[in-house]
């Protein structure tokens, strides 16, 4: 919820007071696009989506994308008091999946890593959803860079949904969560930025 705040604000930041409005009038858990106004110059003509995480994307620009398993964090998992930008806050994040010693560890399975693999490799070459540039997939969650075709939302239905549906098939799960039900996503900026996260993911 913390982070939450913060991307938000990052965001708005020099938004007229009508946009800063109309994004907080919308609780969480409701989904809702807008226009970015000229005002956010960095952000012109990309769509703002919110659900507990806000999303900003748009086609054509490279995203990093990570979805994790539904149990990867405990719920009471806290981060440090002051305050984190989006950059820090994934960072701890990741840092705890990645050091994580409960939850569930699905994805070392070879034959669920396999198949959301291969559901990486036929959402970017056969339904042409994204151009596919790195992406790794760990014990607990799964790291992307793309360049997106299509619209953000879609492009992590299509992925998330085959893939838990095959996944809690394949382990007797049927009808339980297996991934959390956001990701984080950040449109990477430039092309130094495209290389920190490539090599990150490689």
């Amino acid at each position: 919820m913390y982070d939450t705040e913060v991307i938000r604000i990052r965001l708005l930041r020099g938004a007229d007071p009508l946009v800063r409005s109309l994004v907080r009038s919308r609780p969480p858990g409701r989904l809702f696009s807008m226009r970015i106004p000229l005002c956010l110059r960095n952000y012109c003509g990309m769509t703002f989506c919110r659900r507990r995480l806000p999303h900003i994307y748009e086609t054509d620009q490279p995203v990093f994308l990570t979805w994790r398993l539904y149990d990867s964090l405990p719920s009471n998992r806290t981060f440090p008091a002051a305050a984190l930008n989006s950059g820090q806050a994934f960072a701890a994040m990741d840092r705890l999946l990645d050091q994580a010693r409960s939850g569930s560890f699905y994805l070392r399975q070879p034959a669920i890593a396999d198949m959301i693999v291969e559901a990486i490799e036929y959402n970017a070459n056969t339904l042409g959803h994204y151009l596919l540039h790195a992406f790794v997939v760990m014990p607990n969650h799964v790291h992307l860079l793309a360049t997106a075709s299509a619209a953000l939302p879609k492009l992590t239905k299509s992925l998330k949904g085959i893939t838990a549906k095959r996944a809690n098939a394949m382990l007797g799960l049927t009808g339980n969560p297996f991934w959390q039900e956001e990701s984080y996503d950040h449109l990477v900026r430039h092309d130094r930025e495209f290389e920190k996260i490539w090599s990150y993911i490689e």
